[in-house]
Order: structure tokens, then C-alpha cells, then sequence
């Protein structure tokens, strides 16, 4: 396998298993996080195909480390994998951050985390009444 495609699927697959197996956001399963990567190839494919076409490249690819399937116009099929995993990645650790950041005592989001605990823990949480407010 050329390197450059051996190097994008090794980081789909690594960032793909950080999120399944370690992280677990849930930002697979939101409707965000797919407009957002749609945002990110709509804008990702006019400038690449401008830096990597064919007929005037500003950016060369040794074409023995690639597949050379590229489309549309003329952009390599792997940087597509490498901005989905850049782009995740950077997601990720925003979410992490973000999550940590946070105190501990307010529940989280259901909907952009996958963990099971956190939705049980928020469906029971329910606003304080005034008798259960101390007197000062």
C-alpha cells in the first residue's frame, strides 16, 4: 500500500477507535457533527482542487505514494481522509476539553454524549422547588 494512503487510513481508523473505544462523545451520532463536516468538504474541495490540479499544481504529490484516484477536480482521494481525521480529531479534543471544563455536579448534554450513564443521570435531575432552597 502507498504511504500516503497507508498513513490516511491509519489515521481514520485511529481517530475513529479514540472516539468508539476511549473517548466516547457521541459526536457520530449528531446531526452537528455531519453538517459540519459537509461545511468542511464544501469549502475543502474548491480550494484543494485549486491547489492540486493537474493542469497548474501548486501542490505536487509523489504519485507512487497514493492511490491516483482523484476526484473531483483533480484532488487525491486521501486528503479527504485526512481532513476527515483532522477535522474529528480537532472536534474531539474540543469536546474533551469542553467536557472537563465543566463541574462535575452539572449534567452534561445527553445528546452529544453516547454514555448511557449520563442520560439516566439527566432524565432524573429536575429543577429545585423552593422548599428543597436553604433559608438565609
Amino acid at each position: 500500500m502507498p504511504e500516503y494512503t497507508l498513513l490516511t487510513v491509519v489515521a481514520i481508523i485511529g481517530v475513529v477507535a479514540l472516539e468508539v473505544l476511549w473517548l466516547r462523545t457521541g459526536i457520530f451520532r449528531t446531526a452537528q457533527y455531519w453538517v459540519s463536516m459537509a461545511i468542511v468538504f464544501a469549502f475543502q474541495i474548491p480550494v484543494d482542487g485549486w491547489l492540486t490540479k493537474l493542469s497548474d499544481p501548486i501542490v505536487i504529490y509523489n504519485e507512487r505514494q497514493m492511490l491516483g484516484l482523484r476526484l473531483p477536480w483533480d484532488i487525491p482521494v486521501e486528503d479527504f481522509g485526512f481532513g476527515f481525521a483532522m477535522v474529528t480529531l480537532a472536534i474531539l479534543c474540543w469536546r474533551r476539553f469542553v467536557d472537563r471544563s465543566h463541574d462535575s455536579s452539572v449534567p452534561k448534554d445527553p445528546e452529544l454524549h453516547g454514555n448511557l450513564e449520563l442520560r439516566e443521570a439527566s432524565s432524573a435531575v429536575s429543577a429545585p422547588t423552593p422548599t428543597d432552597r436553604e433559608e438565609p
